[in-house]
């Protein structure tokens, strides 16, 4: 198969997928002729990342390419496996020469839609964000002016980026450009949650209901986690333990030292979120029973707690309910097919 007949194959792929957005957004509240705040958002770009099959398909070729790190054993999709929930499995990510890091992978599925990226917030766009990993000594441990060089003389890369970036060439910033448009096609696919909100009463069991009705009453989970994608792009501090083997953590407030930041990270998305075990920026959680029981008390440390975190007294129904609604936002996985890459 060669390069047209694989950008027409994948950037069909992505073109499916990014309009099944649209049209699930348009039809998500059209039986209450309402605003649904649980209504998906059209997937936006930026002015010079327009999303393009061509780009897609580029991106999609270096995500899954071990040569971007500086071993060349380590692709984004290590980390971020589309069996694994798009995250790695893992309490903590693995890095260069398997070093343990510090926090938990988070997934990518939905990024297209978040408005700040990072557990401390750090980067402002995916594609600020897109070469942070590749860059950085503990991750992938890449030399951004080696990896140009390495990809430029690969021939089938330097045709690839001329038909997605028409005289911009390879450079960090094309590379970042295009991860970042594959990453926009990495989109949550409609679960039963959803199926239920347009009015199939039968998609779900009424614990998920009961779930839903606490998720926004009793537990105020939805005082953080809101809208489709269950978040405020916010940050908290939640009251986690820090594990013993762990350095503390200072998450936000590293960037922004404002006194409620100190030990705050960033709302995940909980779309999937029944896949992308364990949980918690530090992995400290392994089940969904174990994050609600936490919620349940209140945090563990007290210390610049965030003022909506406060013991909830739930039932034991109540919990497996929560459960049961929390599990009901999976949808089917997202189909994959991985790329040949150029040689």
């Amino acid at each position: 198969m060669n390069t047209e007949q694989r950008l027409i194959r994948h950037g069909r792929e992505a073109l499916i997928i990014l309009l099944s957005c649209l049209i699930f957004g348009a039809t998500a509240s059209a039986a209450s002729g309402k605003p649904d705040p649980y209504r998906r958002p059209a997937v936006a770009a930026p002015a010079d990342n327009a999303v393009t099959p061509a780009r897609v398909e580029l991106g999609k070729m270096l995500f899954f390419d071990p040569r971007l790190s500086g071993s060349q054993w380590m692709s984004c999709a290590t980390c971020h496996n589309p069996a694994l929930g798009w995250s790695d499995g893992l309490p903590t990510g693995i890095g260069e020469g398997m070093h343990k890091l510090a926090r938990a992978t988070p997934t990518i599925l939905n990024v297209a839609y978040n408005k700040i990226l990072m557990w401390d917030g750090r980067a402002a766009s995916l594609e600020d964000q897109a070469t942070g990993p590749i860059k950085a000594k503990a991750e992938m441990n890449q030399d951004m002016k080696i990896l140009v060089q390495r990809l430029s003389a690969i021939s089938g890369y330097a045709e690839m980026f001329e038909h997605a970036y028409p005289g911009e060439g390879i450079t960090e910033k094309t590379i970042a450009k295009a991860l970042a448009s594959f990453e926009r096609t990495v989109v949550a696919t409609e679960s039963p949650f959803d199926q239920w909100r347009q009015g199939k009463e039968t998609a779900v069991e009424e614990s998920v209901k009961r779930g839903f009705k606490l998720f926004t009453g009793k537990a105020k989970c939805d005082a953080c986690h809101d809208g489709f994608n269950f978040t405020d792009s916010g940050f908290h501090n939640i009251g986690l333990e820090t594990p013993k083997d762990m350095p503390d953590d200072v998450g936000r407030y590293a960037h922004r030292k404002v006194k409620i930041n100190m030990g705050a990270f960033k709302t995940p998305t909980l779309r999937d979120v029944a896949l992308t075990g364990p949980y918690m920026h530090n992995g400290i959680f392994n089940t969904l029973e174990e994050v609600v029981d936490c919620y349940d008390r209140g945090g563990d440390v007290q210390g610049n707690l965030d003022p909506n975190i406060k013991p909830l007294n739930l039932t034991s129904q109540e919990k497996q309910d929560l459960v049961s609604f929390l599990k009901s936002l999976t949808g089917k996985p997202m189909l994959v097919t991985l790329p040949q890459l150029p040689q």
